[in-house]
């Protein structure tokens, strides 16, 4: 984990790894940052297939690392909430940028139309997941993307 371990070099690319380069972190920061999510239960349930253990793990290592904050639930104080920090929100630009890349260099479920659309309109994108991320609203702003057996849209 970043800042606990010796770091391979001093390379910003690097240190970057060191915190998000495993597969599911940012998957997690995506379901924060455009899904709405906020719970374990949201994530487990999220359609990506993430083992409760490895979940457990990620969600501790991205709130050591300063990049989500786990809350007490107003509605029931039984359940924690995970909401994006200062420094997890700033992710919003990369996050972005690797939805295009990927829909330009590999076969995804995301719709044309809508990679397009974010393409054209990225400031104003990233201003409404800022937005959305300091009134802390919850409301969904991508859809999941999913694909049928073939690997069409649907």
């Amino acid at each position: 984990m970043a800042g606990k371990s010796r770091k391979r070099s001093g390379c910003p690319v690097s240190v970057s790894l060191e915190v998000l380069g495993d597969r599911w972190s940012l998957l997690i920061v995506r379901d924060l940052m455009v899904r709405g999510y906020r719970t374990f239960k949201e994530f487990r349930d999220s359609g990506e297939g993430i083992a409760t253990n490895v979940l457990s793990d990620r969600l501790k290592r991205l709130t050591a690392a300063g990049i989500v904050t786990a809350e007490m639930s107003e509605i029931d104080g039984r359940r924690v909430d995970y909401r994006l920090t200062e420094k997890g929100i700033d992710l919003a630009p990369v996050m972005l940028e690797l939805l295009i890349w990927a829909a330009r260099h590999e076969k995804t479920a995301a719709p044309n139309e809508f990679v397009e659309s974010v393409k054209t309109r990225r400031e104003a994108f990233l201003a409404e997941v800022r937005r959305r991320w300091a009134e802390r609203d919850d409301t969904p702003l991508l859809p999941k993307f999913v694909a049928d057996r073939k690997g069409k849209n649907r």
